[in-house]
């Protein structure tokens, strides 16, 4: 089955549907329209999501129909949620790429309790962010 292209081929941005057409009346509908979250998913996420929904979340039946490791299953559960945008990827959520909270920072410097100095090294990322 031919699936719907949501990447664009010349600048890889995400695609919208411009147009809609009703082939039995000929009526055209013109517009923006983002795609659906589940239209980023790849063929073998959505029949992994399938099968998650007819195993009712049993990861232990998941592992069974599709003959596959619980840790596999446990990576392509993770994959489809961070697809659908329903978690974040561990991957790039580690403290080193978070990007410090400058708002939050700027708070304290006004309270007093960082330094100039210390607000801006956590900003380049020279130390870890301040704890509370």
């Amino acid at each position: 089955m031919k699936r719907l292209p949501t990447i664009c081929p010349s600048c890889s941005s995400k695609l919208e549907i411009a147009e809609l057409h009703c082939p039995s009346c000929g009526t055209t509908v013109r517009g923006a329209y983002p795609l659906d979250r589940f239209a980023a998913l790849s063929g073998e996420d959505e029949q992994f999501l399938l099968t998650f929904l007819a195993a009712r979340g049993n990861l232990k039946e998941v592992q069974d129909r599709l003959s596959l490791s619980y840790p596999t299953v446990r990576g392509r559960l993770d994959r489809v949620l961070v697809t659908l945008g329903l978690a974040v990827d561990d991957k790039s959520s580690d403290k080193s790429a978070r990007k410090p909270d400058v708002m939050a920072l700027l708070d304290k410097l006004e309270a007093g309790d960082l330094s100039v100095d210390a607000v801006l090294k956590t900003i380049r990322g020279e130390t870890d962010e301040p704890d509370d």
